[in-house]
């Protein structure tokens, strides 16, 4: 007989343990649900005015509950916990009493028993229907349990007894409380039978299709992610949830979702939850596909209209920088720093490191290489040292003094386990940066050995050797990686574009190509290869079509010149003119872009 089951007095076993893993998420549990359980912390009293004594409540605590409530701590305390679980539940089952249910539980979570937290949890839930914390708990317990399949009811139960203001926070929680859950399309049926209510009521859908569209994403159904978000936002338009789940499908190379995105700013007015996280999310974005020209607007929208967001002026500075802006990016990294070191929170504090290396590099573009290292000693945070010594290393180096540089990297500390490898690779960057090919390219050997199994130092090595004119030594660290790491995409573009540009094999070099696509079908910069490979082989209709549509994806000034080139070739010269115009824009110094203008004798 199961001793959690026994009359109390008969108890004198120990719960039954769990398995490791149950016994690792039961305590997570513990550690998400029970807060709300604590006991607070006394307020100090002020003793310099008289206070008024708070009514005296009497609970409804007797002589012989107390007893039993007490027995029952004490054999908890004692190591006992079967017991003093019995106790406890028996007294919380009297007094139908929220406070001594979530005791129970935490008594069995505590002892990692999932069964007895679930038996107090369930008979919590049945006692007080009403109390939101009860389903709640059932419901962790169940996914620690690895029970997903019991779980709708239980949710749909959780939503309909929580109020209306906090039903979204709930369901918006949805896909991080299933997110352990191994059986994937499992936990997406759950949730969709639990939403059905939610779904169809205004105030709840934008939430529950966003959720929905989540836990697809999960499932790697993009498609229907993105189907999810465009019902969201039919269903509330000024809703954020739906344009943040869109962006996450941007981000996955799902195009046509930046539309859910711009009717939400369309629709949102200032003031409305949500709408500058959309802005600034959004902006984010579309620095990282390069759309500068877009991020420019958006940002200027932001930055106008809510000044007082730090973020957006950072975000703002940083593209200035890019652009060379070099007062504008001044004005704007100062107005950031004003408001982050107000803000005083640890974001901030990062923020300002990467306003301080910002401005350290605009007085080295200025050549004030006294205020380049004047902005670098504020850095002081730790974790951020290599990244201001590097920047110390590039003035270093810019002023003749690369042996200097590279010594300054050297002979940094090393306080983490990461550092040594990171410090190779800074090493390794600046020796690109003032392309010292050779040199790089030893740099990164040395790490690729001391790291054998680290694919990007790998990647990095070969790149090097191409660019110090070793394309056999290339080739081989590539087919190296591919073997070590068969689903490295990179690897299978990079050895294939390069067989592409020399005009050699290129059969070979379409098929390694075509691998690159299979791995990675949403990467622009392999839909720019497979174009320039198709372009070698003589298909160009196919390859302006792939190379367009990588463009439209991600303008890119390497982009820009194989599709400018087709375009050229084509008859199409005022487009390919207009094209490599962009690219310059994006990128003036691109060795790609330049190399083809001055084979093609182009000046746009």
């Amino acid at each position: 007989m199961n001793t959690l089951h026994r009359p109390a007095q008969q108890v004198t076993g120990r719960f039954r343990a769990a398995s490791p893993v149950i016994a690792s998420l039961l305590g997570a549990v513990l550690l998400t649900l029970s807060g709300a359980g604590a006991a607070q912390t006394p307020a100090a009293v002020n003793t310099s005015t008289p206070t008024v004594a708070e009514p005296v409540v009497n609970s409804q605590l007797n002589a012989p509950l107390f007893y039993q409530l007490l027995l029952g701590e004490m054999q908890v305390n004692a190591g006992e916990p079967g017991a003093g679980y019995s106790l406890i539940l028996d007294a919380a089952r009297k007094q139908r009493d929220d406070q001594l249910y979530r005791r129970a539980v935490e008594v069995a979570l505590q002892a990692r028993s999932g069964d007895a937290a679930l038996t107090a949890a369930q008979a919590w839930a049945q006692a007080l229907p009403e109390s939101v914390d009860a389903h709640r708990f059932v419901l962790q317990i169940l996914l620690a349990l690895n029970r997903p399949g019991e779980t709708a009811p239980v949710l749909r139960t959780l939503l309909e007894r929580s109020s209306v203001a906090e039903r979204n926070d709930i369901i918006n929680a949805v896909p991080q409380t299933f997110a352990r859950v191994s059986d994937k399309a499992l936990a997406l049926r759950v949730v969709r039978e639990a939403l059905a209510g939610p779904l169809k009521q205004p105030e709840h859908a934008a939430a529950a299709w966003t959720t929905l569209g989540r836990m697809e994403l999960a499932n790697d159904q993009v498609p229907q992610a993105l189907a999810a978000a465009q019902a969201g936002q039919a269903a509330d338009p000024a809703s954020p949830y739906p344009a943040l789940l869109a962006l996450e499908l941007m981000e996955r190379g799902q195009a046509s979702a930046e539309a859910v995105v711009q009717a939400h700013l369309k629709a949102a007015t200032r003031g409305v939850p949500g709408a500058p996280n959309v802005s600034l999310a959004y902006a984010r974005i579309l620095l990282d596909l390069q759309r500068n020209a877009d991020a420019r607007v958006q940002l200027a929208q932001l930055t106008a209209q809510q000044p007082e967001l730090p973020e957006p002026w950072l975000l703002q500075g940083t593209l200035q920088v890019q652009d060379n802006a070099l007062p504008a990016a001044a004005q704007s990294l100062n107005r950031y720093m004003g408001l982050a070191r107000q803000s005083g929170d640890e974001r901030s504090a990062r923020g300002l490191t990467q306003a301080y290396l910002l401005m350290a590099q605009i007085a080295e573009k200025q050549k004030d290489y006294a205020a380049a290292n004047a902005w670098l000693d504020r850095i002081e945070n730790a974790s951020d040292i290599m990244a201001a010594q590097m920047r110390r290393a590039s003035l270093l180096a810019k002023q003749g003094q690369l042996a200097q540089a590279r010594a300054l990297l050297r002979n940094q500390p090393e306080r983490r386990p990461e550092d040594a490898r990171l410090k190779l690779a800074a090493e390794a960057q600046l020796l690109r940066d003032m392309k010292a090919w050779q040199q790089a390219f030893e740099v990164y050997g040395e790490a690729a050995a001391r790291y054998p199994d680290d694919g990007d130092l790998l990647y990095d090595q070969a790149s090097m050797a191409e660019k110090a004119g070793k394309p056999d030594v290339m080739e081989q660290l590539l087919r190296r990686l591919i073997a070590l790491k068969p689903d490295y995409h990179h690897a299978y573009n990079a050895l294939g574009y390069s067989l592409a540009d020399r005009g050699v094999r290129l059969a070979e070099a379409k098929q390694l190509i075509e691998k690159a696509v299979e791995l990675a079908p949403q990467d622009a910069y392999i839909q720019d290869s497979l174009g320039w490979v198709e372009f070698r082989l003589g298909n160009t209709p196919r390859a302006l079509s792939i190379l367009q549509a990588a463009y439209s994806k991600r303008p890119d000034a390497e982009i820009a010149a194989h599709l400018g080139e087709v375009l050229w070739v084509s008859g199409q010269r005022e487009q390919a003119l207009k094209i490599w115009r962009e690219g310059l824009l994006l990128a003036s110094d691109n060795e790609t872009l330049q190399s083809t203008l001055k084979r093609l004798r182009v000046k746009p």
